[in-house]
């Protein structure tokens, strides 16, 4: 299983969820056509992200929202915002115990990937808030 490639996928999906009214289903299809010979494992952990993040949504952009008094939520690169998302969701809420640093240091990654220059900087500094604020 590649929990990157999930993580990218689950990316996919939720931006597309934040910008189009399709739904979950449908984004996640759309995106994981793009995607061959992936494994089902892969496939799975990224459905899991994605569904697990929008179960949490409301308590995850609370905490971001306490996190980053200075932006708020909607107001966020909608790429920086569901990477924040998808991270939080790994560390507060998902199955299994990940250890933060290798979440953030993976949302880092993907922030440097899809988002701007900006972006690995302000997905680290929210993510390391939210560590110390345990």
């Amino acid at each position: 299983m590649s929990r990157r490639k999930a993580r990218e996928m689950a990316l996919q999906t939720l931006f597309q969820l934040d910008y189009n009214s399709k739904g979950k289903d449908e984004a996640l299809e759309i995106v994981l056509s793009e995607y061959s010979n992936i494994a089902e494992n892969t496939k799975e952990y990224a459905e899991n992200l994605v569904s697990g993040t929008q179960a949490h949504i409301t308590e995850i952009d609370t905490l971001i929202g306490e996190i980053s008094n200075e932006w708020k939520i909607d107001r966020m690169p909608g790429i920086d915002r569901n990477i924040a998302r998808i991270a939080i969701y790994e560390m507060r809420f998902g199955n299994e115990a990940l250890p933060p640093n290798v979440v953030i240091n993976e949302a880092v990654e993907l922030a440097k990937l899809f988002g701007t220059e900006e972006s690995s900087r302000f997905v680290n500094g929210i993510l390391g808030s939210l560590v110390k604020k345990k």
